[in-house]
């Protein structure tokens, strides 16, 4: 399966969709100019590997921070994951917010309230 890594740019998140290092990831600023065009080749990533998904993906959040626009395309990447957990996949989505960020915090709460998949929310100390 092709890999798909994007770097952080600006305000576009930097993603890791790599089957072969079982790297799973978005990080970074979460703000593209046009959200839908820059995930939808995510989100057609995400559709292919449900056919060939691996027994355990871990699938990481690294953000630093997202628009609302964003957090809608975030919700459909964890209701697909959750579509290939309820093939019999192991899934795990580990959420990593700033320990200092409240507002990262209670956004991986309610994502980890309305997706039905392992999930992880993990504080890192925030430098100052």
């Amino acid at each position: 399966m092709r890999i798909i890594h994007y770097k952080p740019d600006g305000l576009k998140p930097g993603v890791t969709l790599d089957v072969d290092n079982n790297k799973f990831e978005i990080s970074g600023k979460s703000c593209p100019e046009n959200v839908v065009e820059y995930y939808q080749p995510i989100l057609d990533w995400l559709d292919d590997y449900k056919e060939i998904a691996l027994d355990k993906t871990v699938f990481e959040f690294r953000l630093q921070y997202y628009n609302t626009a964003s957090s809608k395309v975030l919700f459909i990447i964890m209701q697909k994951l959750e579509n290939i957990y309820e093939t019999g996949k192991d899934i795990l989505v580990k959420w990593y917010y700033p320990d200092d960020d409240e507002a990262l915090e209670e956004a991986g709460e309610e994502y980890d309230d309305l997706i039905d998949v392992p999930f992880e929310l993990i504080a890192i100390h925030a430098s100052k």
